[in-house]
C-alpha cells in the first residue's frame, strides 16, 4: 500500500468487523471476496491449486477464478451463482474481518437476511455494465431496503466491473447519483460509493492508477476505518442470564452466580440492578471474569455476577440498571422476515426465542406486507406471510418479556420463531 494508506491504517480501529456483500445476481460479490482473501494473503496454496484444476473455472488461461474461493457448494459452482451464505475470515495488520457472501437471487432473500443480521457493515455491489445509464436493478433496491430495515449502520456501494466500461467516470457518476437518490428515499443517513474492478483488483486493496479521477480510499482501507460497535458502553446496563452457576471448589469460596454476556452499559460491584421481568431490586456484590474478581465490566464482556442475596433468577431473565429499566410486556408489534416454506398461520402457536429466553407466541394479525419493489410502501392482503415475505405483525407471548426496540438494542430487540412440530426456524423478527 502507498504511504497515505499506511498512515491511515495505523490510526484505524482495531477489533473484528463483520460485513456482508449484497446486490443482484452476477454483480461480482463472490469474486470481490475472493480478491480480498487473495490479496490479503488469506488463501492457502492448496486452495489455489484446487480451484485452478476445477472443471467449473469460468476465467481464461492461468487467471484465478476468485469466486470459487467462496462458492463451495457443488450446485453453486455448477450454476455459477451463490445459493447459501458463505462465511470467510481474513486479517490485515490493522484488523480482523468476518465476511458473509450472500446470494443475490430473490428466492434466497432469507439467506441474505440471516447473514446481514450479525453484520456491522454491508458492501452493496452494482454491475457498472447493467446500470450504466443510472438505472439500479431491483435486487439492488431490495437489498438496500433490507439492510436499512435491519439497521446496518455502514453501507458501502461498490460500483464493480469498471474495466468493462473503460474506466468511464461518467458511468460512475450516473450510478452514484442514482444511488444517492435511493438513499434519500430510504432514509439512509451515511454511505460510501467507490468504483472498482474485483477481477482486476483496482481499488480493492490498492488505489487504481486507471481511475485517477477517484480520490477516495480503496475498499479495504475503507473497511479498516469503520467502527464495529455503536458505543454500547455508553448505554444503560443490560445483560441476559445464560447460566446460573453454583460453584464449589478449592481456592474459591462457594457462590451462586449468574453468567452472561453484557449487551450494553457498565456494571460494577455495589450497583443497584433490577431483575426483569420480576422487577425485584438487588445489588451486585462481586463481578467475576472467569474466576477473577474485577472492578467493572463493560458491553461485550462475558461475566458472572454475584448478588447481595439469593433471588429467583433463571436462564432468560434480564438484568438491567435499576433506574433505566427495559420495556416489559406480552403484546408486541414486530417486523417478520418469513423463512419457512410453510406459510404463517394465525391459528397456530410458535416457539419464540429471544436470546436465551424461550416461550410460546401467537401472531394475532398480519398488519401489512412490504413490497420491496416500491421501497417502504406497504399493502394489506391476505392474513399470512410466505417464504421470503417481510411484514408487520401483532403478536402476543405466553410469558412476559423484557425487550427493547431493535433499532436501539438488537440483542433484546430481535427474536426467531420456531415451528414446534418441525423445529424449523419459521421467521426472524424485530420488535418495533
Amino acid at each position: 500500500m502507498n504511504a497515505l494508506n499506511d498512515a491511515f491504517i495505523s490510526s484505524a480501529p482495531s477489533g473484528v468487523l463483520r460485513f456482508i456483500t449484497a446486490g443482484s445476481v452476477d454483480d461480482g460479490k463472490s469474486t470481490l471476496i475472493g480478491r480480498l482473501l487473495y490479496d490479503s494473503k488469506g488463501v492457502f496454496v492448496d486452495q489455489l491449486d484446487a480451484i485452478s484444476r476445477t472443471k467449473y473455472k469460468r476465467v481464461e488461461g492461468d487467471r484465478v477464478d476468485f469466486s470459487l474461493l467462496t462458492d463451495g457448494l457443488e450446485a453453486e459452482r455448477e450454476q455459477g451463482i451463490t445459493i447459501d451464505v458463505a462465511y470467510r475470515y481474513f486479517a490485515t495488520p490493522a484488523r480482523k474481518f468476518i465476511v458473509a457472501d450472500a446470494p443475490g437471487h430473490e428466492q434466497y432473500t432469507r439467506n441474505m437476511v440471516t447473514g446481514a443480521s450479525t453484520s456491522d457493515a454491508a458492501v452493496i455491489l452494482v454491475d457498472a455494465t447493467r446500470a450504466a445509464q443510472g438505472e439500479l436493478l431491483p435486487q439492488t433496491v431490495r437489498h438496500s431496503t433490507l439492510l436499512h430495515l435491519l439497521g446496518i449502520r455502514h453501507i458501502i456501494v461498490a460500483i464493480n466491473k469498471m474495466d468493462l466500461v473503460g474506466w468511464d467516470r461518467n458511468v460512475f457518476e450516473r450510478i452514484r447519483a442514482a444511488y444517492e437518490q435511493l438513499a434519500r428515499r430510504l432514509g439512509i443517513q451515511e454511505h460510501h460509493v467507490l468504483p472498482l474492478s474485483a477481477l482486476e483488483g483496482d481499488n480493492v486493496v490498492n488505489s487504481s492508477s486507471r481511475m485517477p479521477w477517484y480520490e477516495g480510499r480503496p475498499l479495504l482501507s475503507l473497511l479498516e476505518s469503520l467502527a464495529s460497535d455503536d458505543d454500547m458502553q455508553a448505554r444503560p446496563f443490560r445483560m441476559s442470564v445464560q447460566w446460573v452457576i453454583r460453584h464449589q471448589g478449592e481456592g474459591v469460596d462457594d457462590f451462586r452466580g449468574y453468567a452472561g454476556r453484557i449487551h450494553s452499559g457498565t456494571v460494577r460491584a455495589g450497583d443497584e440492578i433490577l431483575l426483569q421481568p420480576s422487577l425485584e431490586r438487588v445489588r451486585v456484590k462481586q463481578v467475576l471474569r472467569a474466576l477473577d474478581s474485577v472492578d467493572e465490566a463493560i458491553a461485550g464482556d462475558s461475566v458472572t455476577l454475584l448478588l447481595d442475596r439469593d433471588v429467583d433468577l433463571s436462564r432468560g431473565d434480564v438484568l438491567v440498571h435499576a433506574h433505566a429499566p427495559a420495556h416489559v410486556d406480552k403484546n408486541f408489534e414486530a417486523e417478520l422476515c418469513w423463512l419457512d416454506s410453510q406459510a404463517l398461520s394465525t391459528a397456530r402457536k410458535y416457539l419464540l426465542k429471544q436470546g436465551s429466553r424461550l416461550t410460546t407466541a401467537r401472531i394475532t394479525t398480519v398488519k401489512a406486507r412490504r413490497d420491496q419493489s416500491r421501497l417502504f410502501s406497504v399493502h394489506s392482503e391476505e392474513d399470512t406471510l410466505r417464504m421470503n415475505d417481510i411484514g408487520k405483525v401483532s403478536l402476543n407471548t405466553r410469558d412476559v418479556l423484557a425487550w427493547e426496540r431493535y433499532a436501539e438494542l438488537p440483542a433484546l430487540g430481535s427474536f426467531i420463531l420456531i415451528d414446534p412440530a418441525s423445529h424449523q426456524t419459521a421467521a426472524a423478527g424485530m420488535f418495533l
